[in-house]
């Protein structure tokens, strides 16, 4: 009995011990593991050759224009890379994604927390103000920002190393507006934009532009972003009093559409106006898939342009998918427009680069950012965002990538712009737009598809710019003038002599005009042959009790008192050097009788075209050429040996007889039969 007790308190003890044992190992591991975890996140690194995940994020507002055509175009490409095995094979791309909700505040928040994930590529923003902000972050964490939809010029300044557009900057798109505006002839243009980072850039560098074709922007009329339709409609009305009726509108696609609304509303789509949107006009028409015919009667005449994409088969094969891809809100082709084709590229590129990045070595690790250390005590978490350490060796593959993706070749030149940026230049009318020519930076403007041109040597000749016919507003195919008399401008000056005598040339009256005479009569006929309105108001000088005088007339002309004067204003010297006079148009009758003088003949007359001291000089230079031919001569030419009087004859007499050369002249030569040498001087 004690035998069975001491055995049973023994397995008793050894099955404690067991359990013990088995449950210290564990947690023993555990212990170590996470105690290593921590170890290697206070030592500030993780490393892994080639993870099995990589993330990548996206921002920008999804409830947009472009928004809703990049969605769905990075999760079709996210899919297209994972399952594509001949890229990143053994990794997939993993896509966190953030909303900007179009707001600037939101967007930087939401960047933050983006940050914190550990991304290695970051794609996006569409907002270029959100760009600027983010771009500070990108920098600092050294993580590459991929931009769609952000074309900002200033962007691609230096400031900003790690921001690369995958789209084409507006500053082409305003050189190509540039040349559209010179194209037809116009000298000055109306802007209208949004005032934001978006506009305020695109709006300078068409100002550059515009300088270089001899063009200015007459007036600057901005907006802000939010604004309702009242103050768009002030700031139209403002703007139709301005003499400029060539208008570039540059503004977001969302609530552009106002614009020409309004525009439509003052009665400004008719006959004379010109309209230029940019790219943003095609990206809202294109999205929208049906167009309301409503808004197709208010865009009538415009011109725009669009981001040019070839017809590829790959791009063809995308365009067949989207009717039905799974990520968009509803089938067919509504949504699409080309920001979908550089948003789609822009996943593609970044899977790539990390392609060749883990093939040459590179590897995913994360470091703690030292300038950050401060704000450990910060509510807003700011020590969770960590450098990526591989995002420089990332940055350079980025930059040479060279692929053809859906909106054609993918690479970068060294401003890190896109090569070959391109532009459709559409006209539209009816219930469609119709294409009219190209804008490339290779040939500028031509109905030939810029791929075709890139073969040839570049041609930006004047003679080989060419677009097909446009319709304008009005329906209308002649070029408009681009120009009228500003409806809030001061009618021209004309002073009118108020004289006591001779009033048929110009006196006053009762007329609407205020003066009559016929100096008036071929004023305003001249007036009345211009193709265009000219106004002008007639005021009186002097008192009409004794003539004024004409000489301060004039005077006040240069001094801007007046902007012309009309009458019998006598054509003198000294009024000329201060102002411009017409044709005269008629004569004074006046003349001056002088005394004419006998001209008496002189027989020394032909000696008059030359000063004395150039008939010295010739004769001098006469001499020495006929004292070198004798010296050079008279040893082995008998004609002239002889007396004294003999040779002195003789160097006059060939002197003058066999030189060719006259007086003044650039070459002589001396030449005989029997000569043995030649003589140029």
């Amino acid at each position: 009995m004690e035998l069975v007790l001491l055995i049973s308190r023994f397995m008793t003890r050894t099955l404690i011990l067991l359990s013990l044992w088995f449950i210290w190992v564990p947690l023993g591991v555990v212990c170590s593991t996470t105690a290593n975890a921590s170890a290697s996140s206070n030592s500030s690194s993780s490393s892994s050759l080639k993870p099995s995940v990589i993330s990548i994020g996206a921002l920008f507002t999804l409830d947009s224009v472009i928004g809703r055509a990049a969605n769905p175009a990075i999760k079709a490409a996210i899919d297209d890379v994972n399952s594509d095995p001949n890229v990143l094979n053994g990794t997939d791309l993993k896509l966190i994604l953030h909303d900007t909700n179009c707001s600037g505040f939101l967007g930087t928040i939401e960047a933050l927390q983006l940050m914190e994930s550990d991304i290695v590529v970051a794609i996006g923003p569409q907002s270029s103000g959100i760009a600027h902000v983010i771009s500070h972050v990108v920098n600092e964490l050294h993580v590459p920002l991929l931009s769609f939809g952000a074309t900002d010029p200033t962007l691609s300044s230096l400031q900003y190393p790690y921001f690369l557009r995958s789209t084409h900057s507006d500053y082409f798109q305003m050189y190509a507006i540039a040349d559209l505006v010179d194209y037809y002839g116009w000298k000055e243009i109306t802007a209208i934009f949004v005032d934001d980072d978006y506009g305020r850039s695109g709006i300078s560098v068409l100002g550059d532009a515009l300088a270089k074709k001899r063009a200015k922007i007459s007036y600057k009329a901005a907006f802000s972003p939010g604004d309702p339709k009242r103050k768009i409609t002030d700031l139209l009305v403002e703007v139709n009093l301005m003499e400029s009726r060539v208008y570039i509108v540059h503004v977001n696609p969302d609530t552009g559409l106002n614009v020409f609304s309004v525009a439509n509303a003052l009665n400004m789509m008719g006959s004379g106006y010109v309209w230029i949107a940019t790219d943003w006009l095609p990206s809202y028409l294109d999205s929208m898939g049906a167009v309301d015919p409503d808004t197709m009667n208010i865009l009538q005449g415009v011109v725009a342009l669009r981001h040019y994409t070839p017809d590829t088969d790959l791009k063809k094969r995308f365009m067949s998918r989207w009717n039905n891809l799974r990520y968009k809100r509803s089938t067919g082709p509504a949504g699409f427009n080309s920001y979908a084709l550089y948003a789609y590229d822009s996943v593609w590129l970044a899977a790539h680069a990390l392609d060749v990045f883990f093939k040459e070595g590179g590897n995913i690790s994360f470091s703690n950012d030292p300038n950050l250390d401060k704000a450990n005590g910060s509510m807003l978490n700011l020590s969770s965002l960590r450098v990526f350490n591989g995002g420089q060796q990332l940055l350079q593959t980025l930059l040479r990538m060279n692929f053809t993706g859906l909106s054609g070749q993918i690479q970068f030149n060294q401003d890190k712009d896109l090569v070959h940026p391109a532009y459709d230049i559409l006209n539209i009318g009816g219930t469609a737009t119709r294409r009219i020519g190209y804008w490339s930076n290779y040939s500028h403007l031509s109905i030939v598809p810029p791929e075709r041109l890139y073969t040839k040597p570049p041609n930006i000749s004047s003679s080989s710019q060419n677009l097909y016919s446009v319709i304008w507003p009005g329906e209308s195919t002649a070029t408009p003038r681009g120009w009228v008399f500003p409806n809030n401008g001061q009618p021209l000056r004309i002073a009118v002599p108020n004289r006591v005598g001779y009033k048929e040339f110009v006196s006053k009256d009762n007329s609407p005009l205020g003066v009559r005479g016929y100096c008036i009569d071929v004023f305003e006929a001249a007036v009345n042959l211009l193709p265009y309105a000219v106004p002008h108001t007639y005021i009186l000088f002097g008192d009409g009790k004794r003539n004024p005088s004409y000489n301060e007339l004039v005077s006040q002309v240069t001094q801007n008192i007046y902007d012309a004067t009309v009458g019998d204003i006598t054509i003198v010297t000294n009024r000329t050097r201060i102002v411009d006079f017409t044709q005269p148009y008629m004569e004074s009758g006046l003349v001056v009788v002088v005394k004419v003088k006998e001209a008496k003949s002189n027989p020394w007359a032909f000696l008059k075209p030359f000063t004395a001291e150039m008939w010295f000089v010739t004769a001098a230079f006469f001499l020495f050429v006929g004292a070198v031919v004798w010296i050079l001569e008279h040893r082995i030419n008998h004609e002239f040996r002889g007396p004294p009087r003999q040779q002195l004859i003789t160097i006059f007499w060939r002197k003058h007889c066999e030189h060719v050369g006259t007086v003044g002249a650039d070459h002589m030569a001396i030449c005989r039969s029997d000569y043995q040498f030649k003589l140029h001087c």
